[in-house]
């Protein structure tokens, strides 16, 4: 347990003091609105960043990160940027994108994400990847659940060739509840985001005071009910994802990075509640 009062963490001198997030719409922070962040995003990233600034010192933060990227994508255009901005302190979550694609080779795609590793490790900096959730809960992405277990595997394969720190999200159950994902059942809502920035910094061992939070009750709602919000989410959300396949188009073209920056962060005092 790594949970520690904000006061009781004078003396303490973390080994990081520029942390850098690269990867899609994950650590973009999509799904957790914020209009006072950069982008009007706050996400796991944000969360974990504002933890890591506040045991004092100088501490930086750039978040590169663009949604809808795929893992090729994110190596060609975010790692060079990454290494420039000279981190000691790296998270990498990408090829989720990829696996979730008809056809993909989730050992291909783990061998794109080594030579992404391979490249950051040159900087010496700490490296932290994820595993992808376990799909088991969701309908529709079932029977890919198959090809994240294999990814999974060798993200933790290059995470020991590498000497890389992995965050299991498999493993963290609260994720298989609908509660903690946004309306488009893709992406994580404030609550899950907050979930990952506690178990990031758990897996670093970072002494933190982010407490569990209760997700709010489950509307009682019958059977038609619930097939309702099945098409009205298709029609808004799978649709649109679909179409976007066909035409070869991404939800991150013409989007750019939050922070490019690396820079100093507000921190919060206590995590707020979602809604």
């Amino acid at each position: 347990m790594t949970q520690q009062r904000a006061e009781d963490r004078s003396g303490i001198e973390l080994p990081w003091s520029r942390f850098v997030a690269i990867g899609d719409s994950f650590t973009e922070g999509v799904g957790d609105p914020d209009a006072d962040s950069p982008g009007g995003l706050r996400g796991w990233a944000d969360r974990f960043a504002e933890v890591l600034s506040g045991f004092g010192g100088e501490f930086s933060y750039a978040n590169l990160a663009v949604r809808g990227k795929l893992i090729q994508q994110i190596a060609e255009e975010q790692v060079d940027a990454a290494l420039d901005l000279r981190p000691d302190l790296v998270s990498v979550c990408a090829g989720g994108n990829d696996v979730i694609r008809p056809g993909s080779d989730p050992d291909e795609v783990a061998a794109r994400l080594e030579r992404i590793v391979s490249r950051l490790r040159e900087g010496g900096a700490t490296i932290l990847l994820f595993t992808g959730v376990d799909t088991a809960f969701q309908p529709v992405f079932r029977t890919i659940r198959g090809k994240v277990a294999i990814f999974n595997e060798n993200v933790r394969k290059v995470a020991q060739r590498h000497d890389c720190v992995v965050v299991d999200q498999w493993a963290l159950e609260e994720l298989q509840d609908s509660r903690y994902w946004a309306g488009d059942r893709l992406h994580l809502n404030a609550l899950g985001h907050h979930t990952i920035a506690r178990a990031a910094l758990d897996a670093l061992n970072v002494p933190h005071d982010l407490p569990p939070l209760d997700p709010p009750a489950l509307p009682v709602r019958g059977w038609r009910q619930a097939r309702k919000e099945d098409v009205v989410w298709a029609r808004e959300h799978l649709v649109p994802w679909v179409i976007r396949r066909i035409k070869h188009v991404s939800s991150g073209d013409h989007i750019t990075a939050k922070r490019p920056l690396a820079e100093a962060l507000r921190v919060v005092a206590e995590p707020p509640t979602p809604e």
